[in-house]
This record gives structure tokens, sequence and C-alpha cells, in this order.
């Protein structure tokens, strides 16, 4: 027997070993499919150098909003520290997929009268031999949840850098808008002042243009806050540090409003089938049954031991044999275990339907954020906008032909840049709303269109 057993474990301990891209592979083929774009491999000195290389590219010009992404995934350092982490899982695979070490024993007496007695052993798990296959199915089913997980890290991510990456072009445009409001109060300002000097002005109508200056002053003020915070929130999205910081550039305006989408006929379903939630929580599940499996397998016997053992004394022929060793199921006949490995599986059945559950109300009310956020952008660039335009051209030609005065030709024109900041905020709101949707469906986010003009 023992002639048949040592070449088995020799070659059992030997199946399983580390994949040549860590696992990354998967992550990437999971975080393209959502997300249009993969990070790049780990472990490998020219990858690093290479992506060190592009992100220098990237930051050469003003970053747009697939470049924001490409750069989060390219050396966000907590993302890198995820795909780190999957080497942890893959270790954990392996190292279930191989035999326990055997343990090798040495004992020596010396007896009164001079006799020597040596004991060797060299034991081995047997038990982990015949549960060696069911362990690495275990093995290998957490590891593909660990994958899962580390795609989910990154597509969410990528939505943190596209986010962010908007919000912080939104800020930096409506800082310009509020600065021409600023300027328009200035000259109102100073005019007033001059006319009531003057004599010919009233001092309330004075105060009514001091008042509306103190307040542009104060937009202002607080708009160039919000952009440098949206610019902060964008440098931590994408992982910038150092020199990167200042060359971080960013386009003038946002991308032009698309057309809208017709929502699927089985969006919820679509969402079900691509979500990475869900995929997690199935693979969860199925890790679970599996270990439930091998539970109860091992339940009444969790240690079966089998060892040689070789014996030699002074004056004596040498003796071989072999020993087992067998838990004795006395004080818990595996009960416990199988009582904590079922309501395990059951907790991760009902967390896999409850997520479910979730998915469908978040597409369900992403749809509808989407549609409103694309339908009060369009009504801003379509409607509101060009109609200010049209009042202003009026209001130019009534000033021209001295029907209106000056103040009421500045009023005018601070109200049309209101008008273009309401409609930048539209379209920023679209934007968030088509990157959570698109978070909703698991769907990679369509390109968007060079960035235009929301006014004039």
């Amino acid at each position: 027997m023992t002639r048949f057993l040592l070449p088995l474990v020799l070659l059992l301990s030997g199946c399983a070993s580390f994949s040549p891209d860590g696992g990354m592979d998967r992550v990437a083929a999971l975080t393209r499919e959502r997300t249009g774009q993969a990070p790049p491999p780990l472990s490998r000195t020219d990858a690093q150098d290479s992506a060190a290389q592009r992100a220098a590219e990237l930051l050469r010009a003003p970053l747009t909003q697939q470049g924001a992404v490409e750069l989060a995934l390219l050396q966000h350092p907590g993302l890198q520290a995820r795909f780190a982490a999957l080497g942890v899982a893959e270790a954990e695979r392996v190292r279930a997929g191989r035999l326990a070490n055997p343990v090798f024993g040495f004992g020596r007496l010396r007896e009164g009268g001079g006799a020597l007695e040596i004991e060797r052993s060299l034991v081995f798990n047997v038990l982990n031999l015949f549960t060696l296959p069911a362990a690495q199915r275990v093995a290998g089913e957490r590891f593909a949840q660990a994958q899962i997980e580390t795609a989910a890290a990154a597509v969410a991510q990528a939505r943190q850098a596209r986010e962010a990456w908007t919000e912080a072009v939104a800020a930096q445009q409506l800082v310009q808008y509020f600065a021409q409001v600023q300027e328009a109060a200035d000259a109102a300002n100073v005019l007033a002042q001059r006319m009531v000097q003057a004599g010919n002005f009233p001092a309330l109508a004075q105060m009514r243009e001091q008042a509306f200056h103190a307040e542009a002053v104060a937009d202002l003020t607080r708009a160039r806050h919000r952009a440098l915070a949206a610019r902060e929130r964008l440098v931590r999205a994408l992982g910038l540090s150092g020199a990167q910081v200042d060359a971080l550039q960013l386009p003038a305006r946002l991308p032009d409003l698309p057309p809208a989408q017709a929502v699927p006929a089985q969006a919820e379903d679509q969402a079900i089938a691509r979500r990475l939630d869900l995929l997690a929580a199935r693979q969860r599940a199925e890790a679970l049954a599996r270990q439930l499996g091998l539970d109860q397998a091992t339940g009444y016997v969790n240690l079966l031991e089998f060892g040689l053992q070789n014996k030699s004394s002074t004056g004596a022929p040498r003796a071989t044999g072999w020993e087992a060793a067998i838990e004795l199921p006395l004080f818990d006949a595996g009960r416990v275990r199988w009582a904590g490995a079922e309501a395990r599986y059951r907790e991760a059945v009902h967390e896999a339907a409850d997520t479910a559950l979730q998915a469908r109300s978040d597409v369900r009310e992403s749809w509808s954020a989407y549609r409103t956020a694309h339908a009060l952008a369009r009504q801003q660039r379509e409607e509101v906008v060009p109609l200010r335009q049209r009042i202003a051209e009026q209001n130019l030609l009534r000033y021209n032909g001295m029907l209106i005065g000056v103040f009421e030709l500045l009023a005018d024109a601070r109200e049309q840049v209101r008008s273009v900041a309401a409609a930048v905020e539209a379209q920023r709101d679209f934007w968030l709303a088509d990157s959570r949707l698109q978070q909703a469906m698991a769907l990679p986010p369509t390109p968007p269109s060079p960035s235009g003009h929301a006014g004039h």
C-alpha cells in the first residue's frame, strides 16, 4: 500500500499552480465589457513603464472623459491595491489544490544500559487527499468571485472618474459665466455711483445695483471654490500626484447633448444578466453550495492520517510498519459545521435575491432620471437659451432707439448669462444621469461627441 501511496501524493501535490496572468485577464475582460476600457497587466516592468508613458501622454492635452477613465485604470493606487490583492486570492486557490505537507517525526531514546532506540515516522493527511478535488473546486469558485469583485472595483473607479470629470469641467465652465455676471454687475454699480454723484439717479436704485453687485461677487467666489473642489475630487479619482496635478488640463466645455436612448424592452433582464454585483452574489452562493457539500462529506470524520514508521534499537533488527489516526466523533459529530455551512448558504441565496431586487429598482429609477435630465437639458439648449438670446437682441434694438436705459440692458445681459449657466448645469446633470444609467445597466458608455457650445 505504501509503495502506491507516496507516488500518488507526490503527483497530486503538484497539480495546482499559479496562472501566468494572475487572474487579471478575466478582470480585464469584465471591465472592458462594462466601461469600454481595461486595466493594464500587472507584475511586468515593461507594462508599468508603458502605463507611465501613456499617463504622461494623456496629461499633455486637455483630458477627455474617456481619457479620465483610462488614466484612473492605469494608475489609481487604491485600484492597483485591489489588483494586487487578487494575488492573495489566487494563492489561496493554489494552496487549496495542494496537499498539506507531511509531518516527519524523529525520536531518540538512550536506555540506562547504554542501548539506543531511534524512532522515525512520516505522517500524511489522507483525508486531505480524498477531499482534494472538492476543495479545489471550492477554491476555484472563491477565486472566480474575487475576480468579479476586482472587476467591480475597476468599473466603480471608472464611473467615479467619469463623474468627477463631468463635475470638474462643468464647474470650471460655470466660473466663466459667473465672472461675466460680475463684470456686468461691476459696470452697473460704477455707473449707478457716478449718476448718484451727478444727482440724476435715485439713491434707492443705486443701492439695489450695489446689492446685486455684492451678490454677484459672492456667487463668483463660491463658483471658484466649487471648481477647485471639483478639480480636487477629479485628482483623487484619477490618482494624480506630484507634477501630474499641475499638468492636468480640462476642456473648456462639456460634450454636446447626444440623442436620447430608447428604453430597451428587456432592460431589467439585461441588467440582471450583466451586473457584476449580481454575478458576485451568485458566485458566492455557488461557492458556499460546494463548501456545504464538502462539509457534509467530511462531517463525521474531519481527521484521517496515515503514517510510515521506522524503529531501530541497539542490538536489535530494524522494525518498520505504519500507523493510522482517525478522529472519533464522540463530542461533535459535525452537526455544528453543517449548521454553519447551511446558514451561510441560505444567507448567500437571500442576499443574491435582495441584490436582484435592488438592481431592478435601480434600473427603473436610472432610466427615469436619464430621460428627465435629457429632456431638461434639451429644453435649456433648444428653448430657454435661444429665447433669452432673442430677448437680448430686441432689448438692444430698444436701447438703440432710446426706449430703455443702460441699466435695463445690463440687467437683461445678466439674465441671459444666468440662463446659459443653467443650461450648463442641466447638461452636467444629464451626463451624470447617463453615467449612473450605464452603471445600472452594466453597459459601456456611449462615447460623447466633441465639446460644443451651450450658449453664447
